[in-house]
Parts: C-alpha cells; sequence; structure tokens
C-alpha cells in the first residue's frame, strides 16, 4: 500500500462494476459518435463500436489473468517484481505520464462542456477550481470513498440515458442505417481504431484487483462494467445516426448533446432537457477524472515513495497545467485521440509482455 493512503477496506462487485462504468464512459459518450462515423463514412459505424467492444473484453481479460498472478499487489507493485525495480519504475513512470494526460483530457472536456452549455461566461479557472478541490478531497480516502461515489452516480446516469433513449425514439429514422454494410467491412474494422479512447479504462483492474472482496469473479464485474459501456455507446450512436443521418453527425461537434436538445416532451417540468443530462454527465467525467488521478498519484508514490497525500498534491497543479496545452476544442479532440492509442499500446501491448514475461519465469523456476 502506498504510504499515507488509507486505503484498507475491500470493494464489493457492485462497486468494482461501477468503478468500471465510471472510468470508461465519460465525455466520449458525446463524441464518439461523430469520430466513429468519420472514420467509418457510413451508417454501419456502429457496428465497430461493438466490435471495438468485444476487442476490449478480450484485452481486460488477459490484463485479468496478469493481475491474478500476484495477488495483493497492484500493477506499480508487480512490474518491478516480473521485470526489475529500475525498469519497473521506469515503465510506472510512462504509467503516471500517461494518467496525468487522460486525467487533464478530462478536466478540460469537463470545462469546455460546462462553459459552453451550463455556465456561458463563466471563468475557465472558476470551474477547475471547484472541480479538483472536490476531486482532492476525495481522493485523498483513496478507492474506497470514490467507488461509493461511482456507486450512487452510475444508476442515475442510466435512469437518465434511458429516459433520452425512450424519448428521442420518435425522432429515429430507421431508413438511415440502409443499406447495411454497403461497403463491406473493410471501413468497419478501420473505425475500430476509433473506440480506443472511448473503451479506456478496462485496465483499471490491474490496480483495483488486489482490492476486491471476491476477486474472483473480475472477469464477470469487467464483463457487466465493459457490456454496459458498449450498450451506451452503441445505442448512442444508432440514434444520432438515425436522427440526423451519417453526414449530419459529421458536422456535428458533440451529436449526443444535439439530439438530447432535439427531444421536445410536453408537460414535461423542465424547460431545457440537456440541462439534467449535462448535470450528470458532468459528475460522470469527474468520476473518471477521479480515478485517473488516483492512479497516477498511487504510482508516483510506489515510484518515489513519496506519501500519497503529497503526490496528490504535486500532480495537481501539473494536470492544471497540461489541461491549458490545447488551443482549442480541435486540439482538445487530437490529444484524446493520442491518449486512446497510447491506451493500446501501453495496457494491452505491455500486458501481453509482462504476461509472457512472468509466465516464463515461472516455467523456468
Amino acid at each position: 500500500m502506498a504510504s499515507g493512503l488509507n486505503d484498507s477496506g475491500k470493494l464489493t462487485t457492485l462497486q468494482g462494476v461501477s468503478l468500471i462504468i465510471s472510468f470508461i464512459v465519460g465525455v466520449e459518450l458525446f463524441t464518439l459518435p461523430r469520430e466513429v462515423v468519420h472514420a467509418v463514412k457510413s451508417a454501419d459505424a456502429w457496428l465497430s463500436v461493438i466490435l471495438g467492444g468485444c476487442v476490449t473484453l478480450v484485452l481486460a481479460w488477459m490484463m485479468i489473468r496478469l493481475a491474478r498472478k500476484f495477488p495483493g499487489m497492484n500493477f506499480y507493485e508487480f512490474v518491478q517484481q516480473i521485470v526489475g525495480t529500475w525498469i519497473g519504475k521506469m515503465i510506472g513512470l510512462v504509467v503516471i505520464v500517461y494518467y496525468i494526460h487522460l486525467g487533464s483530457y478530462e478536466m478540460r472536456a469537463m470545462e469546455e462542456v460546462t462553459s459552453f452549455f451550463l455556465l456561458e461566461g463563466t471563468p475557465w479557472w472558476a470551474i477547475q477550481a471547484l472541480f479538483v478541490w472536490i476531486s482532492l478531497y476525495l481522493c485523498m480516502e483513496g478507492t474506497d470513498v470514490i467507488a461509493k461515489v461511482c456507486q450512487i452516480i452510475v444508476p442515475i446516469t442510466i435512469v437518465i440515458y434511458l429516459l433520452i433513449l425512450l424519448l428521442g425514439v420518435k425522432n429515429f429514422d430507421v431508413s438511415t442505417l440502409r443499406p447495411f454494410l454497403s461497403k463491406g467491412m473493410s471501413p468497419v474494422f478501420h473505425g475500430m481504431s476509433t473506440t480506443t479512447l472511448a473503451f479506456s479504462g478496462s485496465e483499471i483492474m490491474l490496480f483495483i484487483l488486489a482490492k476486491m472482496e471476491k476477486p474472483e469473479k473480475a472477469v464477470r464485474i469487467m464483463g457487466w462494467g465493459v457490456g454496459v459501456a458498449i450498450v451506451l455507446y452503441t445505442t448512442a450512436t444508432i440514434l444520432c445516426i438515425g436522427a440526423f443521418t451519417a453526414e449530419g453527425v459529421m458536422t456535428r461537434v458533440w451529436p449526443f448533446f444535439d439530439l438530447t436538445r432535439s427531444v421536445e416532451v410536453d408537460n414535461l417540468p423542465l424547460e431545457r432537457f440537456e440541462s439534467l443530462l449535462l448535470s450528470i454527465w458532468v459528475l460522470e467525467i469527474f468520476a473518471t477524472f477521479n480515478i485517473a488521478f488516483y492512479c497516477a498519484a498511487l504510482g508516483l508514490s510506489h515510484v518515489t515513495k513519496l506519501s500519497y497525500a503529497r503526490s496528490l498534491c504535486i500532480l495537481l497543479p501539473i494536470m492544471l497545467i497540461v489541461s491549458r496545452v490545447p488551443r482549442d476544442i480541435n486540439e482538445l479532440f487530437q490529444l484524446g485521440r493520442y491518449i486512446g492509442k497510447a491506451n493500446l499500446i501501453l495496457f494491452s501491448g505491455l500486458s501481453l509482455i509482462l504476461l509472457l514475461i512472468s509466465r516464463w519465469r515461472s516455467k523456468s523456476t
């Protein structure tokens, strides 16, 4: 356990599922339909989302296999045991840098969404200051409190999403999904690469498996978590295509949010229905940031032997600075694409190599 981290509690199955859903599903729900449709160039983009999710499940299973070989250890601990202290610490530093960028991306995305749609005219520093100080307080308590917050947020998020799903059906035109596979499977496979950021987060099991109350249920927990994310992303993509056509989705910055704004319900005691969605989804983005912040601070405390609390305080201003690097929304989206590719290489490729090395060492001994 990291120095200064009071994180001795065990995570229940439901908390594990909630953590995975919260880490995977964030701001990407608003942007994924545009990204994947732009890559596929047809209404078959939703197939890329499903296939990307299935690949994520396979890769997550491999990561769980790796983590199970080192019970009671998190990623930063067992990577040093596999490849040695110095190489392990270098890998740990790379992972820390990854989570700094992921957290900064979510922080900036939250600020962009909030300032544009909810708190127009509010200075960015005022939004981010409130965001990061609450997050710092929450992360001080470790995964126990973070998981409990996710356990509250996820059910509310799903209920609001289902409500939007039901209300948005009347704007849905099934003919926009035809013809099916008009360009074959090649564009669909190409579109899978755009889902890497959307499904990044399954690697969380490398860090929390040691804290699970029932680690033998890790595969089932991951299946439920990623499965819910697949359903949310796929239905969001289908609804956006059905409402705006594939060409229309590509021209919108926040397709799913535009879909929500198009929903009109008589006698509903809300003049702006989209405000309800945004209020809830800001909490989801907040949860994603918290988990990334925790993983980065946990790593820094293991690699440098600093206390966990001091690691949080050091990383906070760094994340704030990195979040201001993108000059506009296009550069922010480009940063997101780089983060998605880094996740695929860092956790999928590295986990496979570490798993092979650990198996080879166990056989040689």
